[in-house]
This record gives C-alpha cells, sequence and structure tokens, in this order.
C-alpha cells in the first residue's frame, strides 16, 4: 500500500521547510534545543486528551535515591468507585532523549478514557544528562514501586499492563524480562508500539527507509550515540531486546508496527522471536502508515484508530469476564 496522502502532504511539508532553512533537523541540534522542538512540535500534531477525573503528579523514588517524575490518570468512568482498578504503566519513546509526560499525554488520556483504567506514566531520566542504564533502572524501579505502592492509589496490582512506543517500548518488554529473572509477577499483558528491539539498525526496513519518513536513520544514531556509552552497551538486551538469550514465560505481547517505519523489520523479528519462545504474540502492520502515527491525530484518522484497538486490547486483558469486549 502507498504512503498514506496526508502523510505524504506532511512530510513533503517538512523536507520543504527543511531544505528553506525555517526547520532544522532533529540529529542537526543540541539535546536541549531538539527537547523544546518535540515538545512544541507534540502540542501541533496531536489533539488534546479528553478530560479525565482526575491527573496526579507522582514521585516514585528509585534505586539511587533519584525522584522519579509520574503522572496517573483516572477516567471518568472510575470517578464514582474505591474498588481498585486496573492500570497500564506507560513509557513514553523519543530516543531516550526526547519526549515527557506533556508530550504523550493526549495518548494516555485516550487510553485511559477508551479502555477504561488507569495510566501511570513514567518520566524515565534522559540522555545525555543520564546514560544507559539509567532509563533502565527507572522502569523497572516504576514497576516495582507500582507492585509495593499501587493499591495505595486504588490500582489493582493483580492487573497491571505494560506498554510503550518506540524505546518506550524497549523498556516496557524489559520490565517483562526483568520480572521473570527476579521471579515477580508478570503484567497481563505488554503493548508495544513500534518497539526498537535490535542492537545494529542494519536492516532492509532500515535501508530502504532512511530518509523522509519522519524517523530519520541520522536521528536514531544521534539519540543512541548520546544514550550509550560503548559498543557494549549495544549488544545489552535491556537495550536491545533481541539480544536476550531468553524471551520465554513472558506476558502476552501486541505489537503495533507501520509500514513505513525503519523499525518494521525489527518489529517482526521480535515478534518471531516471542512467538518461537511460546509467548501469545499478536502483530499489526498499519498500512501505509510511519513511526510514531499514534500521536498523529491532527495529521491521520488512524492515530484515533490504533488507540481504539489498543484500548479494545487492554479490556480483553483487564476484564476476561466480560464477553461483550
Amino acid at each position: 500500500m502507498p504512503l498514506n496522502d496526508e502523510l505524504l502532504v506532511f512530510l513533503d511539508l517538512a523536507a520543504e521547510a527543511m531544505a528553506n532553512g525555517s526547520r532544522s533537523a532533529i540529529h542537526d541540534l543540541p539535546p536541549d534545543l531538539a527537547r523544546r522542538e518535540y515538545e512544541a512540535a507534540s502540542q501541533i500534531l496531536d489533539v488534546p486528551g479528553p478530560e479525565m477525573a482526575s491527573v496526579q503528579e507522582l514521585s516514585i523514588e528509585g534505586r539511587d535515591g533519584y525522584q522519579i517524575g509520574a503522572r496517573l490518570y483516572k477516567p471518568l468512568e472510575f470517578s464514582e468507585t474505591t474498588d481498585p482498578q486496573p492500570v497500564l504503566l506507560y513509557f513514553h519513546g523519543g530516543g531516550y532523549c526526547l519526549g515527557s509526560l506533556d508530550s504523550h499525554d493526549a495518548l494516555c488520556r485516550s487510553l485511559a478514557a477508551l479502555t477504561p483504567c488507569y495510566v501511570l506514566h513514567i518520566a524515565y531520566r534522559l540522555a545525555p544528562e543520564n546514560r544507559f542504564p539509567s532509563a533502565v533502572h527507572d522502569a523497572h524501579d516504576g514497576y516495582q514501586w507500582l507492585l509495593r505502592q499501587g493499591l495505595a492509589y486504588g490500582l489493582d496490582t493483580s492487573r497491571i499492563a505494560v506498554g510503550g512506543d518506540s524505546v518506550g517500548g524497549s523498556l516496557a518488554t524489559g520490565i517483562t524480562i526483568m520480572a521473570r529473572d527476579k521471579n515477580l509477577q508478570q503484567p497481563v499483558c505488554q503493548l508495544l508500539l513500534y518497539p526498537c528491539t535490535s542492537a545494529w539498525q542494519d536492516s532492509e526496513s532500515h535501508r530502504r527507509l532512511a530518509s523522509g519518513y519522519l524517523l530519520e536513520a541520522k536521528t536514531l544514531q544521534w539519540m543512541f550515540n548520546f544514550y550509550l556509552r560503548t559498543d557494549a552497551d549495544r549488544v545489552d538486551w535491556r537495550f536491545a531486546p533481541l539480544e536476550a538469550p531468553d524471551l520465554s514465560k513472558l506476558a502476552p505481547a501486541h505489537l503495533v508496527l507501520a509500514e513505513f517505519d525503519p523499525l518494521l523489520d525489527e518489529g517482526m523479528a521480535y515478534a518471531e522471536r516471542l512467538l518461537d519462545s511460546g509467548v501469545v504474540t499478536q502483530v499489526h502492520v498499519y498500512s501505509g502508515m510511519v513511526h510514531d502515527f499514534a500521536r498523529l491525530s491532527n495529521i491521520v484518522e488512524e492515530a484515533e484508530e490504533v488507540r481504539q484497538d489498543l484500548a479494545k486490547i487492554l479490556a480483553k486483558a483487564f476484564y476476561p469476564e466480560n464477553d461483550r469486549i
């Protein structure tokens, strides 16, 4: 299928802006300015999320005493109940250098409202100020905090899903491996939106879609070079889940991939590894879409479609007794 028409126009305009000098590529900017550009673009490309019953800012103490920021979304459907309710633990994308609680606010609100469920969004530390494995530690600490303290916030700790987009998906799936190895409770499911899974970005889709499809090859390496300390970090499964020697006994996985995303091949390879390891795995490749399309609701209708699809997956995992889902 060809690239979506709306995306084609959007990408052409972006290319024109870079050609005439009115906009710079992310990889040509210092991290602080790149973050400001990313945040500003997020507010333009996505529509505001639905109203919540409450949105609570939290602080979670990590293993080294660092206070990890987090945001807890409570949907309107839970306004009148005091019973513990299911929760999605979510990690934003941005190549470990960009992104925030605000950049993915609309997506988290949508998933909370559509499912319905609580969403706990973790603001893990960013590079280059904090290199590998700081983000991994914050993600793992967030999950363990949720297991210990979730009930105090009205969260049903027997119904936790983990999810994330891009490197957030890498962090989410890494939690399932860590939980298995530490004999901790597995999530009920893992939602992986176009995750980064490979140590090396040398697949056919990376070569074919290296430029002109929103996620640029140069930008990806710009991010990873800020995050990783050495080549040894690249082959650590906490960065590249495909390097994990054992992917068995993990939570059921649902992968969202995009046809025109350079990460397509490594997403497919990870799904195949999970299936070969006996993990219940579903894959949905969205035709005509690019990386990060789930946050482009001002550009493509498929952003709302994928949110509806993800909410259905979550609802089935959280409410298995409801045969109407």
